[in-house]
């Protein structure tokens, strides 16, 4: 009995080694392609199940990642916060309120919420009017003390149609205060006098409401529409979590790079410049996001929140009309990753034999993104199909 379990086991490894095979054998026919005589690839895939590398081409090359720098920002964070975070706006005052008159001032103190609308300064408006107020006399200050006053990352082109970095902004404008004091018009309180600006709001100040928006929300655009002001966001975030009074792209830079040691591979020369994958400056590899998607997987509070956030091949998001009628439809879910000369994904899927697999694919110097999009949905076939 010993022995026929014994060739049982080897039979079993057998099989599993001549699938690793096969899967190789295709991998590798798919190098064999015209559109790498011009441009390069990185490529990892790994067996959660196993825990053990499938696949590995140029897996240690530093390249720019695109939108896949999401993935990242978006694990790193989960770590960090936790997916129970919320993103905070505060509205407060300051002076006396006397027979309907507040004599002071009102302060927005922006969180770098992206999620912000005109329901939100509808509903700070309406906790206003609550406390009897019917009348301003003062200022209405916009608070935007919260990071940095870059308006830009660091290494974004200059010539793109970039987001700004505002950490009070409506819709991505700055018309946040613009927009409370024609709804506090609106409503009928009275404006005596009152003119706008930007001030710190003091420690005195009396709290009149938060609004706020969880993680969850802000990573399902960020990561199923590939939102890039949604992602810095994020970054900032997590330079906040280290209590400084005044939030630094470098801070985030740097806790990242904490994560990049506890995953090992803290010896290598990577570049983290910005969360959302626009900067020219940022250099990773697949090995990198591999290993961080692996780390998702073995932390099931971070994964199940990055797992309903990422894109699904051929249902929503960025991967709406990919892999399509194929094997990968329904069982990719990936992120996505396109700036000039760069096509990306990195993300998870369901091999034919029950196996849980993670994967990065970086496409550089490719002219034509459709190019890399295609041979990333023929690896992406190859990994589902039997």
């Amino acid at each position: 009995m010993k022995k026929l379990a014994f060739l049982l086991v080897l039979c079993c490894f057998a099989t599993a080694l001549s699938a690793q095979e096969h899967l190789r054998s295709k991998l590798n026919a798919l190098l064999d392609d015209p559109l790498f005589e011009t441009s390069q690839v990185s490529l990892m895939v790994y067996d959660l199940t196993d825990d053990h590398a499938l696949y590995q081409y140029n897996a240690r090359q530093m390249m720019r990642p695109a939108s896949t720098m999401k993935v990242i920002t978006a694990i790193t964070a989960l770590d960090r916060l936790g997916g129970d975070y919320m993103f905070c706006t505060r509205f407060c005052y300051t002076g006396q309120i006397r027979k309907g008159k507040l004599t002071g001032n009102l302060y927005c103190v922006g969180g770098f919420d992206p999620m912000l609308t005109d329901d939100d300064i509808k509903f700070m408006v309406a906790r206003l009017y609550e406390l009897g107020i019917d009348t301003l006399c003062g200022n209405i200050y916009a608070d935007r003390s919260m990071k940095e006053p870059l308006e830009y990352g660091e290494g974004w082109c200059w010539d793109d149609d970039n987001p700004r970095l505002n950490p009070l902004s409506l819709g991505r404008q700055d018309t946040f205060i613009d927009h409370l004091q024609q709804e506090l018009s609106n409503i009928g309180v009275v404006l005596q006098n009152v003119t706008t600006g930007d001030a710190v709001c003091p420690p005195n100040a009396r709290l009149i409401c938060s609004r706020f928006h969880n993680l969850d929300q802000v990573m399902d655009r960020m990561m199923k529409k590939s939102d890039n002001f949604h992602a810095e966001s994020v970054f900032y975030q997590i330079a906040a979590s280290t209590g400084k009074p005044l939030c630094k792209a470098s801070d985030a830079s740097a806790i990242v790079r904490q994560l990049i040691k506890r995953v090992g591979l803290g010896n290598l020369p990577y570049r983290i410049a910005d969360g959302s994958g626009l900067s020219l400056y940022n250099y990773v590899s697949t090995e990198l996001e591999t290993m961080m998607l692996r780390y998702a997987w073995r932390n099931s509070n971070i994964y199940e929140h990055l797992a309903r956030s990422l894109p699904i091949a051929g249902i929503d998001g960025t991967l709406q009309n990919r892999m399509r009628n194929t094997a990968a439809q329904g069982n990719v879910r990936a992120k996505t990753g396109t700036v000039t000369g760069i096509s990306s994904l990195a993300g998870y899927c369901t091999a034919a034999n029950g196996h849980q697999l993670c994967f990065s694919i970086i496409n550089q110097g490719v002219m034509r993104t459709a190019q890399g999009k295609a041979f990333q949905d023929k690896v992406c076939r190859v990994l589902c199909e039997p």
